[in-house]
């Protein structure tokens, strides 16, 4: 069954799901779809209108998805390249995440982020996955302005200590210290790394410093291994 996304209360698709539903795969009246509101439901409904630009349906049938008992929240600062940000939200949407905010670190390359793309394609990928919850996604921020927003219990940072880093400097894999069943934030920072600042920062707004392995990852390649990782710890 096809999933469409329909988030205000109408009896109608999206002028885009419509041309999909009529023109692409040739829906027509009587055929049956599913529709989401992005916010947990999501309903079997029957065709009534055929329409290129105004596809109507009936709702036939209701189903609520419970939210997670756990929620995550990746803030990340947006690559100079846009297509690896872009690939980051449609795979952390599809292996599953509550929110992606987005800040501009003292490193950062990119100082401008539109979100209508990204929004466009998280969409796209809650459909493809069949989920019925839409990600948030948060328009960039200044660093010091993000940490302000961060309210969920579980923070971390993460940041691959350099080779002159003291001895005595902790290092713990993300895997191994977060706590199941909880709301977790996990900062991840531009290509230039996060500076000395922002980390001190971090740390005095409660923020543990852990690493995702042993590799220097790309920003968006760390974005989604700290979103599967937490994902996998509840599997």
């Amino acid at each position: 069954m096809h999933l469409f996304y329909q988030p205000d209360s109408v009896s109608y698709l999206s002028e885009d799901d419509s041309r999909h539903a009529v023109k692409t795969l040739r829906l027509g009246v009587g055929e049956i779809i599913a529709v989401t509101d992005g916010h947990g439901n999501q309903y079997t409904a029957v065709i009534t209108q055929a329409d290129v630009r105004r596809c109507g349906f009936r709702i036939t049938e209701t189903h609520s998805t419970p939210g997670r008992p756990f929620s995550i929240r990746i803030c990340v600062a947006p690559t100079k390249n846009l297509d690896r940000i872009e690939w980051f939200v449609e795979k952390a949407v599809e292996v599953g995440i509550e929110r992606i905010s987005f800040f501009f670190g003292q490193h950062s390359e990119r100082r401008v982020l539109k979100l209508e793309r990204l929004e466009k394609i998280a969409i796209a990928a809650m459909k493809q996955s069949l989920q019925s919850f839409l990600p948030r996604l948060d328009e960039a921020v200044p660093f010091g302005e993000l940490i302000r927003t961060i309210d969920e219990e579980e923070r971390f940072i993460a940041h691959l200590p350099s080779l002159d880093s003291p001895a005595n400097e902790p290092v713990i894999n993300l895997a191994k210290v977060a706590v199941a069943n909880r709301r977790y934030a996990v900062l991840i920072g531009p290509e230039g790394d996060f500076s000395e600042t922002e980390l001190k920062l971090a740390a005095s707004a409660g923020f543990q410093m852990v690493t995702l392995g042993t590799n220097r990852l790309r920003t968006e390649t760390a974005a989604l291994t700290a979103c599967q990782l937490l994902n996998f710890i509840h599997a």
